[in-house]
């Protein structure tokens, strides 16, 4: 988020990173809570690169308005929650894509890490599966909800049904754990909590 660079940092250190280690950072979606601390990390890192999937792209340039604030969904917004998000959107920075992903591009990351293409939260929203440690970070298509894991969040998701869809896409991983941007980790079986989702959801 906006504003919370220093935590970030702090985090990075108690890890052992340094900001001079960060060489790339891996867009998994538009989302302000997840792009709000670009502006801060590419005036600390000028060389940064920026990896995000091809149909995020227009919207981390500028070239579209983000998706949750289009016109039309800035109209169901309370005053108070529009008056904010336009003081934080003001603040993002111009942004150049230094590699574009695609679903199935392995990484040379961690032993080789899968992008997996998984829309509907946002058109490019993007999961990355690290094979060799049977670990995916879900990003936003999961959650953990009361020590569960759950699908998208539906207020945040425009197109629900499609991000339902992409949980199928998830079936086949054999996983230990999944982390959510929202919730956490989560280790209990989950390969078959997400075979139980994706087949729920048809």
């Amino acid at each position: 988020m906006i504003g919370q660079f220093a935590e970030l940092q702090s985090a990075l250190e108690q890890e052992g990173v340094q900001l001079s280690d960060v060489k790339r950072v891996i867009i998994t979606h538009q989302d302000i809570d997840h792009i709000g601390n670009l502006g801060a990390l590419l005036d600390a890192i000028p060389d940064l690169e920026i990896w995000a999937h091809a149909d995020e792209i227009p919207y981390l340039t500028g070239e579209k308005p983000l998706i949750k604030f289009t016109p039309e969904r800035r109209a169901l917004l309370p005053a108070p929650v529009l008056a904010l998000a336009d003081q934080l959107l003001l603040q993002l920075p111009e942004v150049n894509i230094s590699r574009t992903l695609a679903d199935g591009d392995l990484l040379p990351l961690q032993g080789g890490t899968q992008v997996i293409h998984t829309p509907g939260h946002t058109p490019g929203h993007i999961c990355l599966y690290f094979g060799e440690q049977q670990f995916l970070l879900a990003a936003d298509e999961l959650r953990v909800v009361d020590d569960e894991l759950v699908g998208p969040a539906p207020p945040a998701t425009p197109d629900m049904p499609e991000a339902l869809r992409s949980l199928k896409k998830l079936t086949d991983l054999k996983l230990n754990k999944v982390l959510c941007y929202h919730g956490g980790e989560y280790m209990n079986d989950p390969a078959q909590r997400i075979a139980t989702l994706a087949e729920s959801a048809e």
